[in-house]
């Protein structure tokens, strides 16, 4: 067994995944013809899925969103986005939801959750993953929007539904505006993160911890430009649920072998890192290939994967009694895995050995 052998095989948590962004393309295409969507001209389906900024991501995303109209077909990318995730170990999944993209073509959020939540429960009989709901408001939409949004997700809630985040284009719509939003849904006891750092700056970072409160950031990328925030960062223990592969077409960092890649820098500030996929097969990935990545071109070696694995048990939202049991659960699993690695290494190695 090689390092990415080793980072495939290790057990998983997606804690970064949006629904629409994990649609096949094959699946896109399909629903989109079924449901009278009018495509781009292509050639071949994964041009569908090339973009070069988040803006343009965006725009395909949000055809994406259109092409999911009924029960059925809510059902379908979420039974197909859980399998994508059980194929790359992952044990559990809290996903987002982009419901505002369903609702502005008229589809009803509770036709999303019919279908949404059968397929969460289909898929942990199949397959024994878990997994848990976090619709997210569109920041681009305002904080007023967003208060009708929580109306929304509470008056519609169950135990699936587990929490609220904040998405969509981060630079011209800042985190502290939403803090009613997110005091709300503090006190329904919900669970709050939001997408910061991304493409906006550091601010946002400090803002969404210090304004809205949040349990953990996504992406975050930015808070390196702030030394101090980092410190404090680290000093609190925050953690930060990054997507290396979506860095390179939707961030200023576009290798992830270069040093001074944002990632890079976060794990070498000691900061808690955990590694996802974000929208795996619109940037030709999955959860288990993001793994391989951090070990290839993030330079992460097996104890830091090991670190990476246990932290995105920490940083989920299970409960505290789950959480004990799977962090000594999986310290024996993955302990068990380094030492086949370490057993490979030898045996096709013996002069680092002797």
């Amino acid at each position: 067994m090689d390092l990415a052998s080793f980072a495939r095989r290790i057990p998983k948590i997606e804690l970064h995944l949006h629904l629409e962004g994990a649609v096949r393309p094959s699946t896109f295409v399909e629903l989109a013809r079924k449901n009278a969507v009018e495509l781009p001209p292509f050639s071949e389906i994964d041009e569908l899925y090339r973009y070069d900024n988040l803006p343009d991501f965006l725009k395909i995303y949000d055809l994406v969103s259109r092409s999911i109209r009924d029960a059925d077909d809510f059902h379908r990318v979420t039974y197909e986005m859980l399998e994508s995730c059980a194929a790359s170990n992952a044990r559990h999944v809290e996903f987002f939801l982009s419901a505002h993209a369903h609702l502005a073509q008229g589809v009803a959020y509770q036709t999303m959750l019919e279908g949404v939540l059968a397929a969460m429960a289909d898929i942990e009989t199949d397959k024994g993953i878990t997994s848990r709901l976090i619709p997210a408001h569109s920041r681009e939409l305002g904080p007023e929007n967003g208060l009708e949004f929580l109306d929304m997700v509470l008056a519609h809630r169950s135990d699936e539904i587990i929490g609220i985040g904040l998405d969509y284009n981060e630079a011209p719509f800042p985190p502290a505006p939403f803090q009613p939003l997110f005091e709300r849904a503090k006190q329904a006891g919900l669970h709050v993160t939001a997408h910061a750092g991304e493409g906006g700056p550091a601010a946002n970072v400090r803002d969404s911890l210090e304004i809205l409160g949040v349990e953990r950031i996504d992406h975050g990328y930015h808070v390196v430009d702030d030394p101090a925030l980092v410190a404090q960062c680290r000093e609190a223990g925050t953690f930060f649920t990054c997507c290396p592969s979506t860095t390179e077409a939707t961030t200023q960092w576009r290798d992830l072998s270069a040093p001074d890649h944002a990632i890079r820098q976060m794990l070498d500030a000691g900061l808690n890192v955990t590694i996802h996929s974000d929208d795996p097969p619109m940037f030709a990935t999955d959860l288990a290939n993001e793994y391989v990545l951090a070990a290839s071109k993030l330079r992460m070696d097996a104890q830091m994967l090991k670190k990476c694995a246990l932290d995105s048990i920490r940083a989920s939202w299970l409960d505290e009694s789950v959480k004990r049991a799977w962090l000594a659960d999986w310290s024996t699993e993955i302990d068990g895995l380094m030492a086949e690695l370490d057993a490979a290494t030898a045996a096709s190695h013996p002069e680092l050995t002797s």
